[in-house]
């Protein structure tokens, strides 16, 4: 029987955005807020992804077979990451610089009120390389579940799935526990998606309704830009990335437009994280690929984060009347290269690398901020969707590159011949679970 057209998640996330608008439109400072539906619906998200990617990693390993696969499929996804997001980088300031959105504005950096990025700029002080690697490594292992770091939880969770595996057949009735952990866990996931229209409405309200369009006429140029070169990123660079995988990039996204709609209601690729797991293993990714590489990736491959990070920093000393050199360009990109990987487990990281970058380059006021203060958040949506697809299509590469991506299956399930599965095992899955049955969260979406 088919399921009326309303009753999907997709249709319900895209008319709580819309609504979302045009009560912003409407009624101004009420929509501001509704601004805790959508960050209550990212808590409830949040509250899931540290013991998701912990079961999912524990059992992915337990299931490998022998422990050098993880430092190869960790060396592969990190290859990739960094190849990728040094072109996203790239990208961004040739863009910027064609573009030059910041010629004009004469911004004075005297006569504003830098307290706005204060917070910003103290917490670029303290970030290093060294205390990114050293940050990675938990105080304690409940501390890191408390806090919700997932590069800690990640960490826990390859050294307890490496050691269930060198334990051997006496470790699996612990595996297998784990492994109903992690049912249970995706089945939370799917009860939680359901409130997903709730979350994009009220997020996109207080969006609208708090910075409204007024603030979009000044920047407008800068926003464009960012747009025009996630789009190109996604469409041509990891278009053809995918085909050179052998999927098509169109039709990957129509698999995961959900989440992308998800990720456009609530400005945060977190939102969509628990399932977008579930779908890739679902596609065909072996649960050790998908178990390593998203988590890592939410860290290291934040695509859209690198283009609009270079476009911001340039915009800003384009709007300060300062000329860069071909040479500056090039050491913002090289300090961006550094400065991006260690601002990613903070918070409000865009805004923390920026300072950090700007502060390399003293040319450069880092009161330039505050100009992007009040379009941020509409520039948001196209770094968390563009992030989002880009783990999602590295997860695929990589889990191609290692061997562990049915690609027959995958190609079906693209191409709308989902129906048969039977014969079509996914790579990596385990022999004593049904392999035709979808997980909870794709059962509820209607995949």
């Amino acid at each position: 029987m088919t399921r009326p057209f309303y009753a999907n998640l997709y249709v319900q996330v895209l008319f709580g955005i819309a609504l979302g608008i045009v009560f912003g439109f409407v009624s101004p400072e009420n929509a501001a807020a509704m601004k805790p539906l959508g960050d209550g619906f990212i808590k409830l998200v949040k509250m899931l992804i540290a013991p998701i990617v912990f079961t999912t990693v524990v059992v992915g390993i337990a299931h490998m077979g022998e422990m050098k696969h993880v430092g190869r499929i960790g060396l592969r996804a990190l290859v990739y990451f960094e190849v990728v997001s040094t072109l996203a980088l790239a990208i961004g300031l040739v863009v910027v610089t064609v573009l030059k959105p910041g010629s004009g504005i004469g911004f004075d950096p005297t006569t504003v009120d830098a307290s706005s990025v204060a917070s910003y700029t103290n917490a670029s002080q303290h970030l290093s390389t060294v205390d990114f690697v050293l940050n990675v490594i938990p105080d304690t292992v409940i501390g890191a579940f408390a806090r919700g770091e997932v590069l800690q939880v990640l960490l826990f969770a390859v050294l307890f799935g490496l050691a269930l595996l060198q334990l051997g057949p006496r470790a699996q009735p612990l595996v297998h526990v784990v492994q109903m952990a992690s049912d249970g866990l995706f089945t939370v996931v799917s009860m939680v998606m359901r409130l997903a229209p709730i979350g994009a409405f009220g997020a996109m309200a207080f969006t609208v309704g708090r910075y409204g369009v007024a603030s979009l006429i000044s920047l407008g140029k800068l926003m464009l830009g960012v747009y025009l070169t996630c789009a190109f990123f996604v469409f041509v660079v990891l278009g053809a990335i995918a085909a050179a995988a052998g999927f098509s990039i169109f039709k990957f996204l129509r698999y995961i437009s959900e989440e992308i709609l998800i990720v456009l209601g609530t400005s945060s690729s977190e939102s969509a994280l628990p399932r977008i797991m579930s779908k890739l293993e679902h596609i065909g990714c072996a649960k050790p690929v998908v178990g390593l590489v998203v988590p890592t990736g939410y860290s290291f491959n934040l695509d859209g984060t690198s283009i609009y990070m270079t476009m911001a920093a340039v915009f800003v000393a384009q709007a300060s009347n300062i000329d860069l050199t071909w040479s500056q360009e090039l050491g913002i990109l090289a300090v961006l290269l550094l400065t991006s990987k260690g601002a990613a487990a903070v918070t409000g990281s865009g805004f923390v690398t920026l300072a950090a970058t700007l502060a390399a380059f003293p040319t450069i006021p880092v009161a330039g901020l505050t100009l992007l203060l009040g379009v941020d958040r509409f520039m948001s949506e196209a770094r968390a969707i563009t992030n989002l697809i880009g783990n999602a299509v590295a997860t695929m590469v990589v889990a191609r590159w290692d061997g562990a991506l049915d690609l027959a299956r995958a190609r079906a399930i693209l191409d709308g011949r989902d129906r048969h599965l039977a014969h079509l095992t996914p790579v990596g899955a385990q022999s004593e679970a049904p392999t035709t049955t979808p997980s909870p969260v794709i059962a509820q979406s209607g995949q």
